[in-house]
């Protein structure tokens, strides 16, 4: 099975670094994974993508053309990167930045994901592991266990508990609209 992944975002947000955190766990499960990303001159505040195909088999072509999973943490890029879904999409929204969710034929989660981890952790720093967690629960792309070993992996020494716990919130999340 392939699936294709989208996040997008303001840059900041980091849905770059989440895109790399869900590759790498990908690998861990002994899957093919291949990531990409873009943004804006204006890096830091312009619109960002990170893209992230994910397969059991060989990977053929490294570009996604028609996203399986759309993560949207802001309306610009809900906007700008929701053009090409698959039919039978699921998409992801960040309730606090999009509030005029694109039209699908697929299932569409609204969570509040930055009010969450502003809420539960004190910084919306958490927001990208957050919505990690939230990605993982709906899609069941990757375990719970390889996506926190690389999360783990990639954080910050002295911020892995906060980190471990933004994953949980993300998974509350997805499953209490599931």
């Amino acid at each position: 099975m392939k699936t294709e992944l989208r996040f997008s975002g303001t840059g900041g947000q980091g849905v770059i670094t989440a895109a790399i955190i869900l590759a790498e766990a990908a690998l861990h499960n002994d899957k093919n994974a291949v990531q990409s990303q873009a943004y804006g001159p204006e890096a830091r505040g312009g619109s960002s993508k990170a893209e992230c195909i994910i397969s059991d088999g060989a990977i053929y072509f490294s570009k996604v053309t028609a996203p399986d999973v759309l993560l949207a943490m802001s309306q610009e890029a809900a906007d700008k990167y929701s053009k090409d879904l698959k039919d039978d999409c699921i998409v992801i929204t960040d309730k606090l930045f999009v509030t005029n969710v694109p039209k699908v034929k697929g299932k569409v989660y609204e969570l509040d994901i930055t009010r969450a981890a502003k809420n539960e952790l004190g910084k919306a720093l958490f927001s990208n592991i957050v919505a990690l967690g939230a990605v993982v629960a709906i899609t069941k792309i990757v375990s719970e266990e390889s996506l926190e070993a690389a999360v783990l992996a990639r954080v910050p020494k002295g911020t892995e508990e906060k980190n471990k716990k933004a994953l949980e919130i993300g998974k509350k999340l997805a499953l209490a609209t599931c």
